[in-house]
């Protein structure tokens, strides 16, 4: 008997679990909202990417070609629990013919190994669940050299689902992001210095459903703008591409300097987290949106006591929301190195505006009033009024136009030598000197290199040279430094 050929991958999604034991309105609308924004993000891929909506799970049918982009996007997507792959064969009626296509398609899973094999049916047919498991598991017993089946403990277990005609073979389990559909709950606005703590913050919203934009308060260096931009991206890009969201750039050194003169030096930490919360609630409002977000964690700074926390919000009537509020760095920095943001927030230019001299850890509410009293809040409304805001969508093409490197596209056009700056151990080719620098290690290792020739940086997109050239020559006076483009 021949087995018919595979052409199709399909995979299987199944929902969160506090997706299903929401009220029967509130679960309609988040797999709706689910199946409409894995729709969107597969069809990106290829049109040819087919979904169907079932009440318990969606099921996604792709070509065997785009198989490992269409894996990634199931596994990236908050709301789904579990995503299981699975061989689909059609027009499959016969005990027969499902005993042949699973030991060809899983022989090689149960050589040496005990195993079981456990079947669901549905739809009309002559036979039921358990003869399906007794037919195959007899079959591919007498086929193939295994240890024996093993009911109760077996290291291979072979699942199948027969619906109707169609025989679906489950191959592999893969965890998948939790969470509710991006979308479901509402708008954030994320406080983003780009370092570990708002970007796990920016992921644990965007897991939780909630579409997260960013604000950025700029205190200094266009380097530094680049870079909490260039990880608001890395950031959308993988967990929240389905939503538009917005980047808003705040230009905050004149506010800085108004710290400086109005307050006492052991307020101005403080000061400065109320005047950013201030600054945010403001924009926030004009977008329609009731919460803040930030990464702060209790006790992790002078800053972060709960007094003065509580000082910090007393300036928003938002709703403020700390994920991280309770966790510690390692446990930031874990997660942070899951979800890809480590070396990002390890490279990361540091511009801190305000360092407070003996900061207050216990604050006095009277005294924070008579210090806020001192402040002139013009200055904070001209920065707010000045603010930009873009679509994150757009950063590739913002930071192409914000950087001010120079940017080359023929190496003929002088002597040079590329320094290949992505994370991968891949290496660009070119017809120049070409060394390998990964991003994180620019800063230690370029200092290294002879001062007397010309360098250009080299990355996929161009943001990542953007970012570390600037920084380069902005913390350390390197001129000798552009961007390559092919």
């Amino acid at each position: 008997m021949e087995t018919p050929e595979v052409k199709t991958q399909k995979f299987i999604v199944k929902f969160f679990p506090e997706i299903m034991i929401k009220g029967s309105s509130a679960k309609k609308q988040m797999i709706n909202q689910l199946f409409n924004n894995l729709t969107k993000l597969l069809k990106q891929i290829d049109e040819e990417i087919n979904l169907r909506k079932f009440f318990d799970k969606i099921e996604i049918v792709c070509p065997i070609d785009l198989v490992t982009e269409t894996r990634q996007v199931l596994l990236e997507t908050p709301g789904i629990e579990l995503v299981l792959e699975a061989i689909q064969f059609d027009q499959v009626t016969t005990l027969d013919q499902i005993k042949v296509i699973v030991n060809d398609a899983m022989y090689q899973e149960i050589e040496g190994k005990t195993f079981v094999v456990r079947a669901k049916r549905s739809g009309t047919h002559d036979f039921k669940s358990t003869q399906i498991e007794q037919t195959v598991g007899g079959y591919m017993l007498a086929h193939n050299k295994t240890k024996g089946v093993n009911l109760r403990t077996p290291e291979v277990t072979i699942n199948v689902e027969l619906m109707n005609n169609q025989l679906n073979i489950i191959t592999l389990k893969h965890k998948g992001l939790g969470g509710f559909p991006l979308g479901t709950q509402g708008d954030i606005l994320s406080l983003m210095s780009g370092g570990f703590d708002s970007t796990v913050a920016s992921y644990l919203t965007m897991k939780r459903g909630i579409k997260t934009h960013f604000i950025f308060f700029n205190l200094g260096g266009v380097a530094h703008e680049i870079g909490v931009k260039q990880v608001a991206l890395y950031l959308w890009n993988k967990f929240g591409s389905s939503h538009d969201v917005s980047f808003i750039s705040v230009p905050f050194d004149d506010v800085i300097t108004e710290i400086f003169r109005s307050t006492a030096e052991s307020y101005m930490g403080v000061t400065l987290k109320r005047l950013m919360l201030k600054a945010s609630e403001k924009i926030a409002d004009d977008l329609g949106i009731d919460a803040l977000l930030t990464g702060e964690s209790v006790a992790q700074v002078s800053s972060q006591t709960l007094r003065n926390l509580a000082l910090i919000d007393q300036v928003t009537n938002k709703l403020i929301l700390r994920p991280l509020s309770t966790m510690n760095k390692p446990e930031i920095m874990s997660i942070a190195n899951d979800i890809g943001t480590r070396r990002f927030a390890e490279t990361m230019p540091e511009y801190c505006g305000v360092i407070s001299k003996n900061p207050i850890t216990h604050g006095s509410y009277k005294r924070m009033e008579e210090e806020s009293r001192k402040f002139d809040y013009s200055v904070l409304d001209t920065a707010v009024e000045n603010a930009v805001s873009i679509k994150v969508k757009e950063i590739v093409n913002d930071v192409s136009d914000i950087g001010q490197m120079e940017v080359i596209s023929d190496l003929t056009s002088g002597e040079f030598t590329v320094i290949d700056i992505r994370q991968s151990d891949d290496c660009i080719e070119t017809s120049s000197e070409t060394l390998k620098i990964p991003f994180y290690k620019l800063k230690s290792e370029f200092k290294k290199l002879p001062k007397d020739k010309e360098y250009l940086f080299y990355c996929d997109k161009g943001i990542l040279s953007q970012l570390h050239a600037q920084y380069l020559r902005d913390a350390e006076n390197f001129t000798n430094i552009r961007v390559y483009r092919p």
